[in-house]
Formats: structure tokens, sequence, C-alpha cells
């Protein structure tokens, strides 16, 4: 008999309102869901239906109008802001369309930036960069900086970068959107294997073919659940 998994995150009736002048916009709408340890889920919607919205409120990027967001059980709103800093840096795992690589660093230096923060020893983590660049395809650039790779390989030392500090959970915004549709499906079996070594893996798109790499789809439009 499988063991049933644990719930890692669980939004509770999210709201999330932006007042913009005279206007009131609501980003998200009462969102209610749970995501359990180890699962594979892609968020889709049209552009403006508050995915990306959504996926800040996972990361612990945003807080919530009204609602809950709970992680590992815990709410954010009763964490400090030590607490959601510490959460951001050891237990998710971020990965965005735009690469948002520091052009003047190497790949490897790009992937050891998450474990300075965290005051990881100079040796200890350059052997870690080296070695997630490698599991990635990247090792023999390690010493490339962003302008001397494809899209594709940049998104590569991202997704490296986002395992620097071994995260739980990894978010990924449009993770393929810069990319051609080779690069992109290599990116998302990057994301698969990375799902089965047990990691939770939560991607935001509005591409199909990306979605159908996940065990559950999660849709959303104007900021509620589409369940039609």
């Amino acid at each position: 008999m499988e063991k049933e998994k644990r719930e890692i995150v669980r939004l509770e009736k999210v709201v999330k309102t932006y007042h913009m002048g005279e206007h009131t916009v609501h980003a998200l709408n009462g969102i209610s869901i749970s995501i359990s340890e180890g699962e594979f889920v892609a968020i889709m919607g049209p552009s403006g239906s508050g995915k990306s919205t959504l996926l800040n409120m996972i990361g612990c990027l945003d807080v919530p109008t009204e609602g809950r967001v709970l992680i590992d059980g815990v709410s954010t709103a009763e964490m400090t802001e030590e607490e959601l800093t510490r959460i951001r840096r050891d237990r998710i795992g971020f990965v965005f369309q735009s690469f948002n690589l520091i052009p003047t660093l190497s790949a490897r230096e790009n992937v050891e930036l998450p474990m300075i923060f965290r005051k990881v020893g100079e040796k200890e983590r350059k052997e870690r960069a080296q070695k997630l660049l490698e599991k990635v395809g990247m090792g023999d650039k390690s010493d490339h900086r962003p302008s001397e790779l494809s899209g594709g390989e940049q998104q590569r030392v991202a997704i490296a970068r986002a395992l620097a500090n071994d995260p739980s959970i990894i978010l990924a915004d449009e993770p393929t959107g810069n990319l051609d549709t080779s690069s992109g499906n290599e990116i998302m079996n990057i994301m698969k294997e990375l799902n089965r070594t047990g990691r939770t893996i939560i991607v935001v798109t509005h591409d199909p073919s990306v979605a159908d790499f996940a065990e559950r789809i999660i849709r959303i439009r104007d900021g509620k659940l589409d369940v039609s």
C-alpha cells in the first residue's frame, strides 16, 4: 500500500488585492489548494490570470490580503521576516523565465552565490557548484559568463543555482518562455528528473506541452480556480 504523501503547501481562501488609483484589482480571489511533498504540479492560466501572483505566495515573496498560506503546516503570516528569509534561502529554489543570472559572474560563481549567503566555506561551495553544473550538463562551461551561453544553457545554470542550498521545493515561473522547443524540452526533462529524486516541483506556464510534464494541473482564470 502506497504511503500517503505529506502536505507541504496549503492555501486557504487566499485573496490578493492591489489598489491602482481608484481601481481595485483582485489578482487572487479565494484560491484554496493543497500540494503534497514530491508532487509535480503545473499552474496554468492565460496572461493576467494570477498564476505568477500565486507562485509568489507559495514562494513567500508576497503575503495575502486575506486567507492563509501554510508551508509545512505553518502560516507564513505567523513567521518573522527572518523565518521567511530562511525558508526562501534554504527550502525553496527559484527558476525564472529571464534566468536572472548576474552577468559579471561566471556560471560557477552564479551557482555559488546562494551558498555565500548561507556562509558555506569557499572550498565546499566551489566543489558543490561544480557538481551541480555537471548534474545539469554544464560542467565544461563553469567558467563561462552568461553572455557566452545560449538561453538553454543559461537556464541550466539557473537550475543549478536553484539547487545550491538543496531545497525541497522548486518554483519555476515560465521556465521555458524564452527558449526554443528543443531547449525547453531539455529543461523540463531536468525538472522531471529532479522530481524523481523527491523534490516538489511547481511550474507556472501557459504552454500545454510544458504542463504535460506535470502529474497534476491547477488551472486558474481571473484569480479563481478554473474547474470548467
